[in-house]
């Protein structure tokens, strides 16, 4: 793929997958995610890697450096500097969180699906393993 065109919010609603890649550039990844209800995507730091967030749809928690609480809702964007350890919770006990979320640079191979969160963490593993 050349260069990503699509309408993101319509691509993040319709996700259902943990992790979904829509594009991977030299510089740059576009991922979509869902969180189930109380579903987190667990404390994680990017020593190299740069990430945006924008939230179409829910209310979500980010916690930094575990310590700040900050909580975001449609429409919200957080950028995460590389070092800054991270996580973040779907604060809804009902309702899934839809979001979008730019690697800068690419964190996750090409083409990554992960249907769920354990999915992911055991794709994780064998990654860093």
């Amino acid at each position: 793929m050349i260069a990503y065109v699509g309408n993101i919010e319509k691509q993040t609603l319709e996700n259902t997958s943990f992790r979904r890649v829509l594009f991977t550039g030299k510089h740059a990844q576009l991922v979509v995610m869902s969180l189930g209800p109380g579903e987190d995507i667990g404390d994680e730091v990017h020593q190299n890697v740069d990430q945006f967030f924008r939230i179409e749809q829910g209310e979500a928690r980010f916690v930094f450096n575990e310590g700040q609480d900050h909580a975001v809702g449609e429409g919200g964007v957080v950028v995460v500097p590389a070092g800054t350890y991270h996580n973040v919770i779907n604060a809804s006990k009902t309702a899934s969180l839809k979001l979008s979320t730019l690697y800068a640079p690419p964190n996750h191979p090409a083409g990554t699906v992960h249907r769920t969160k354990t999915e992911a963490e055991a794709a994780e593993a064998l990654q860093h393993a």
